[in-house]
C-alpha cells in the first residue's frame, strides 16, 4: 500500500528526469523495492528506461513462462540485455511474447533453458533483427532448423554458443555462416556431429571470427593445423586433450 509521501522532499527538489537517472544504477530488487515507495516512485522504477539490462539467474528457480511475459510487456522495445540463465521454467510460449515485445533486444542468454526448441529461434527470427548475442549452450532440442531460421533473421549475429546442441549438423552451420558474415564467437563444444567439413564453410564464410570453440568436435589434423580458416586472421580456437591426442596419433600414422 502507498503512502502520502509522494510530495516528499526528494521528489520535489529533484526534476523527474535526475530521478530517473538516479533509478537507472539500480538492480532488479532494488528497483521493485522503490516502487513499493510511493506512487510517483512507482511510476519511476517501473519506467522502461530503467529495464534495459536484466540478469535472472539469481532467481532461476522462481522464474516462469509468466515472469518473462509481464517484463516484456513492462519493458518493451528498451530491453537490450536478457539473462534468463538457468531458468528452467521458461519455454517456447514465453519466449515468443518477449520476442513480439522486445525487438531491439541485443544480447540474450537462454542457457541451460531446456524447455527451448526451434520455435523459440523462429521467434527470435522473426522479431529480433537487432539481436547480436545469443547463447543456447544446453538447449538440447535445438537443430539446424534453429541455425536457418537465425540466418534469415538474425544477420547483426556476433556471437553464438550452442554447446551441447549435439543435434545440430554441418547443414545448420552452412546455412549460419553463410548469412551471419560478422561472427566474431562460435563456441560449439559438444556438437559431436560436426566434422571438416562444417569447419570448411566457418573457414570460407566468417573472416571476422575471433574465437572458436571445438571442444569435442571430431576434427582433423588439418583442422587442428589451421589451414582451414586463413580467411580469419584473428582466430583462436580452442580443442579438448582427447582431440588433440587424436590429431596427433593420425599424423604419426
Amino acid at each position: 500500500m502507498f503512502t502520502n509521501s509522494d510530495e516528499a522532499v526528494i521528489n520535489k527538489k529533484l526534476p523527474k528526469e535526475l530521478l530517473l537517472r538516479i533509478f537507472s544504477f539500480l538492480d532488479v530488487v532494488t528497483l521493485c523495492r522503490c516502487a513499493q515507495v510511493s506512487r510517483s516512485w512507482n511510476v519511476l522504477a517501473l519506467d522502461g528506461s530503467n529495464w534495459q539490462r536484466i540478469d535472472l539467474f539469481d532467481f532461476q528457480r522462481d522464474i516462469e513462462g509468466r515472469v518473462v511475459e509481464n517484463i516484456s510487456k513492462r519493458c518493451g522495445g528498451f530491453l537490450r540485455k536478457l539473462s534468463l540463465r538457468g531458468c528452467l521454467g521458461v519455454g517456447d510460449t514465453a519466449l515468443r511474447t518477449f520476442a513480439q515485445n522486445c525487438r531491439n533486444i541485443e544480447l540474450l542468454s537462454l542457457n541451460g533453458c531446456t524447455k527451448i526448441t526451434d520455435s523459440t529461434c523462429n521467434s527470435l527470427s522473426k522479431f529480433c533483427p537487432k539481436l547480436k548475442h545469443l547463447d543456447l549452450a544446453s538447449c538440447t532440442s535445438i537443430t539446424n532448423l534453429s541455425l536457418k531460421a537465425l540466418s534469415e533473421g538474425c544477420p547483426l549475429l556476433e556471437q553464438l554458443n550452442i554447446s551441447w546442441c549435439d543435434q545440430v549438423t554441418k547443414d545448420g552451420i552452412q546455412a549460419l555462416v553463410r548469412s551471419c558474415p560478422g561472427l566474431k564467437g562460435l563456441f560449439l563444444k559438444g556438437c559431436t556431429q560436426l566434422e571438416d567439413e562444417a569447419l570448411k564453410h566457418i573457414g570460407a564464410h566468417c573472416p571476422e571470427l575471433v574465437t572458436l570453440n571445438l571442444q569435442t568436435c571430431s576434427v582433423s589434423a588439418l583442422a587442428m593445423t589451421g589451414r582451414l580458416f586463413s580467411n580469419a586472421r584473428n582466430i583462436s580456437c580452442c580443442y579438448d586433450l582427447r582431440c588433440i591426442l587424436h590429431c596427433i596419433e593420425e599424423a604419426l600414422h
